[in-house]
């Protein structure tokens, strides 16, 4: 198999290149815009068993064309910020099913990930996953909450949290991701009601500065 990685040496695309890179069955295509820095990474990873390919690949640019020439059968966008794809921020999800490949993505970006239902008839259709948010918040919550309500007759109230560590590296996209939320509104369910709330520019700072600080 043939797994292009967009985003494929950053923070959180090169994690995923890592716990697959013991797998001899696929070519891993590390990919993004810069290929100098592609290939620098790649050489940093002496002991990976399937080959990996250091790989220019710009999303903004001509996707359909770049996707046929490399011939990927499965396509990781790991790259972001997803809220700064702007109008056509599904063209990679379009190619992909144009060109019978899967599809899946590690957005955070609430708005993006709701919009991308819109391409699951043409995604079934073709006998493809398109799955976005695949992040291990929701997906580690999710089968947790499976196996803790096995049995139950029905469950009222869900509740669920996320405290990413600040020691953990990140990148300039996950920066400016988390500084595009301050004052932005955002969609909450509060008794049951939908209501708009505003993210507070005072706690995206905070989360900020705890990241400078513990870097």
């Amino acid at each position: 198999m043939r797994l292009l990685v967009v985003g494929g040496y950053g923070i959180f695309g090169g994690r995923i290149v890592q716990l697959l890179e013991s797998e001899p069955r696929l070519i891993l295509l590390v990919a993004g815009r810069s290929l100098a820095k592609a290939e620098a990474w790649c050489k940093t990873r002496t002991g990976a068993a399937p080959p990996l390919v250091p790989t220019r690949f710009d999303r903004n640019g001509d996707v359909a064309a770049q996707l046929t020439a490399l011939n990927p059968d499965c396509v990781v966008d790991t790259s972001g910020p997803f809220q700064a794809y702007g109008e056509e921020r599904y063209r990679l999800i379009e190619a992909c099913i144009a060109q019978d490949i899967h599809y899946l993505d590690l957005a955070d970006g609430s708005d993006f990930v709701a919009g991308v239902s819109m391409h699951d008839e043409a995604a079934r259709n073709a006998g493809l996953f398109v799955l976005s948010g695949v992040s291990s918040f929701p997906v580690l919550t999710a089968a947790v909450l499976r196996r803790l309500s096995a049995g139950m007759a029905r469950v009222d109230t869900i509740r669920g949290g996320i405290a990413p560590s600040p020691y953990a590296g990140v990148g300039e996209n996950v920066i400016r991701a988390i500084a595009g939320y301050a004052g932005q509104p955002v969609e909450l369910k509060r008794d049951g009601d939908r209501v708009q709330g505003i993210r507070s520019p005072n706690r995206c700072a905070s989360r900020l500065r705890r990241r400078a600080r513990y870097r």
